[in-house]
């Protein structure tokens, strides 16, 4: 084995016995994070082939994955055993980065039977329209009956589980009524046709009621997105194992058996899987995703670390503070996934319209049946009546009257390079009088520019040094120099000390080009020492996106306020806010400030539109009234938000918001197309002049009005 390699240090002979073993699938894969040589692949290909079960074990150096083949197998004895031999390992879950939409699919499948069976049983009803004689056309209502029974009881088990789910517990929605009206249609017309009565018979009105009705629920799925929790993708980003120093040497545990006061070791390039104190060496941390800040934060000995962040440079010994449940991961993760909770709760327009109408056509029913009834005593007839009405007044269009115009508004979008997640979002947006800004990587490009105007000797000097680097500010310096055609002082014997700088030497001098306290120097940026003379502080800041500034003019324009959170320091923050005209500009916010700030506003009536990238972001992506993410920003970020901007322009924002109200007006439209509708054609029903196919055949004339009127250009 190599000792060079620190994935393999520490291997140990695997105990068999260790963890129970479960059923499993036949094939697994695991990631191994650490595995970089030979040697790692030879050491975990032997250890998981010593494991009872395992057949074959196939390491992709490059992919860092382990493809494992056997019978009976079980994840995390597998992971003990690996860690048992010094390899960090987790579980790889391709079924969820396929991306499948069962639920889709399902739908469709559900759709396609209902329609196929609806035209065969309508050609059938073509031969009775006609005048087939009585035992014929008896026989074609019991072939009717055996195509619509079974296609019924299969394509309407969304509305019927959904109906059965509302009864449970005691509510009316649109599935009730729409269920006993497909329920009732169907019995009746089994009952007639076993009779042989031609006018009780209406198997094609109980077809053409379910799939008009699973078109809408398929429309209201195609919609949006199946998107997963950003709670959970929070969750995915905690650090599933860790370095644990013991007296007897280093070992692989789980992150979550870590408790306070344990030691842990970090490798350059590891994310923190707890919050802790730096005992010993110094690094650079990436912490971007929990503050926001795009410049590498530099930690040594007695400084405090969060979990989530990374090291970038050096390696590095923590003290446990927290962990589990109780690092600052976690706890950003748990307020997510309340406040997306919170976001569920907001009903759609369609539902809210439902809730005063499910009862009504109940009543309506019932009202139609009593009172036909007790007129003229024929059951069979008051029956008729009384399915008429609960067919006539299906919230079919009602059902379609969102869904369609989503469907038409997100397609509109995503052909811009918007794609709307939410089943809600466009009513949210609709309402938005407030956007709110994050600032790196959302108003801004993340790429740090050069400020000032430094003299072509110290500019070449630095650009020297930073060469040797690949630090934010150092890559500027770079970039700075050869902007103006300048080539960079040569240096020799440069090191790089993490945390604090690089130095070298020039001319027989030593120069140094690090953070202002190294150099002994005040103030922001990076200063150097030329070695002889005063220090030089070099200040940057980051170039706002091209359209950034037309964005914020457009919706102040329209009315809306804009504002900026930001974790970065209160000098960058203001000068963007100046540069692009806002206002309001909040500096120095943790992920929890930007949540409760956003939150505050809501509390003063405000409607807020959130925009942000970052991990940080979550938060106050989830708690907002409405929240859209850059397509370049974070999983975590892409998934709180009702919209990803695919393209990452910012002057789509405008747009969106004015799609967003035109629709809203559109599914208003339609509510009230569905209304008017009804009442012209209740009355019809309730005085006995419609039969139930004849209601089926309105009502969907009622849901094309309505697809139409979406379909219009907003």
């Amino acid at each position: 084995m190599n000792a060079a390699c620190p994935a393999c240090v520490g291997a140990a002979e695997i105990a068999r016995d260790s963890a129970a073993r479960g059923a499993a699938p036949e094939a697994l894969t695991l990631h191994l994070p650490d595995i970089h040589c030979a040697a790692c692949i030879a050491s975990v290909e032997a250890a998981l082939g010593a494991w009872p079960g395992v057949t074959g074990a196939r390491v992709n150096l490059s992919r860092r994955q382990v493809a494992i083949e056997g019978a009976d197998l079980a994840p995390e004895p597998l992971i003990a055993a690996l860690a048992a031999a010094g390899h960090r390992a987790q579980m790889l879950d391709p079924a969820r980065l396929a991306g499948q939409d069962p639920v889709m699919r399902d739908l469709i499948m559900r759709t396609g039977v209902a329609g196929f069976a609806m035209m065969n049983v309508m050609l059938l009803s073509v031969a009775v329209w006609s005048g087939a004689a009585e035992v014929t056309a008896q026989l074609f209502h019991l072939v009717s009956a055996a195509i619509a029974l079974p296609a019924v009881a299969f394509a309407g088990r969304p509305f019927f589980a959904a109906a059965l789910s509302a009864l449970r517990g005691g509510r009316l929605g649109m599935d009730v009524p729409i269920s006993l009206a497909i329920l009732l249609a169907a019995l009746v017309s089994l009952v007639g046709a076993l009779q042989g009565a031609d006018r009780h018979s209406w198997f094609d009105a109980a077809l053409a009621l379910t799939f008009f009705l699973l078109i809408g629920r398929t429309l209201d799925h195609a919609g949006r997105a199946a998107a997963r929790s950003a709670a959970a993708e929070l969750a995915a980003l905690s650090v599933p194992q860790a370095v644990r120093l013991t007296e007897t040497g280093p070992e692989v545990v789980r992150a979550e058996d870590l408790r306070p006061g344990d030691r842990i070791a970090l490798r350059p390039g590891d994310r923190l899987p707890a919050d802790g104190i730096v005992t010993e060496g110094q690094s650079d941390l990436d912490r971007s995703a929990l503050t926001g800040e795009s410049a590498p934060f530099a930690v040594g000995p007695g400084a405090a670390v969060s979990a989530g962040e990374v090291a970038l440079s050096g390696a590095l010994t923590l003290r446990v503070v927290r962990a589990g449940r109780d690092t600052a991961l976690a706890r950003l993760a748990e307020l997510v996934a309340t406040a997306e909770s919170q976001r569920t709760r907001f009903a759609g327009i369609a539902d809210r319209a439902a809730r005063a109408y499910a009862p009504l056509v109940h009543l309506l029913s019932l009202a139609a049946f009593i009172a036909w009834w007790a007129l003229t005593g024929d059951g069979w007839r008051a029956v008729d009546v009384a399915i008429a009405v609960l067919v006539i007044t299906c919230p079919c269009a009602l059902g379609l009257a969102v869904p369609a115009v989503s469907v038409v508004a997100t397609g509109r979008l995503f052909r811009k390079g918007l794609l709307v997640k939410s089943a809600t979002a466009l009513e949210r947006l609709a309402g938005v009088d407030m956007v709110v800004f994050d600032k790196t990587g959302t108003l801004t490009t993340g790429a740090a520019r050069l400020r000032g105007n430094p003299s072509d000797a110290e500019l070449a000097l630095a650009a020297g040094l930073a060469a040797t680097s690949n630090h934010p500010y150092s890559r500027a310096l770079v970039a700075a120099a050869e902007a103006r055609g300048l080539t960079p002082h040569p240096v020799t014997e440069a090191c790089e000390i993490p945390g604090r700088g690089i130095e070298a030497r020039h001319g027989g001098r030593l120069v140094r080009l690090g953070r202002p306290a190294w150099i002994g120097a005040e103030g922001e940026g990076v200063a150097l020492d030329p070695g002889e003379g005063a220090p030089l502080l070099f200040t940057f800041e980051e170039d706002p996106r091209p359209e950034a500034g037309a964005t914020v003019r457009a919706l102040q324009a329209r009315g809306f306020e804009a504002a900026l959170l930001s974790g970065d320091t209160e000098g960058p923050c203001r000068r963007l806010a100046d540069t692009l005209g806002i206002a309001r500009a909040e500096s120095g916010m943790t992920p929890e400030g930007k949540a409760d700030w956003i939150a505050a506003r809501g509390a003063e009536g405000r409607r807020v539109l959130m925009i942000g990238d970052g991990l940080n972001d979550t938060g106050a992506l989830a708690r907002a009234h409405a929240s859209v993410a850059p397509g370049s920003g974070l999983d975590a970020a892409r998934n709180a938000a009702d919209v990803v901007l695919l393209s990452g322009r910012l002057d789509l924002i405008p747009e969106l918001l004015a799609i967003s109200r035109a629709g809203l007006g559109r599914m208003r439209q339609n509510v009230w197309l569905s209304a008017a509708y009804n009442i012209v054609a209740v009355p019809v029903a309730l005085a006995g002049l419609a039969t139930p196919f004849l209601a089926a055949l309105a009502m969907s004339v009622s849901s094309v009005s309505v697809s139409l009127n979406a379909l219009r250009r907003m």
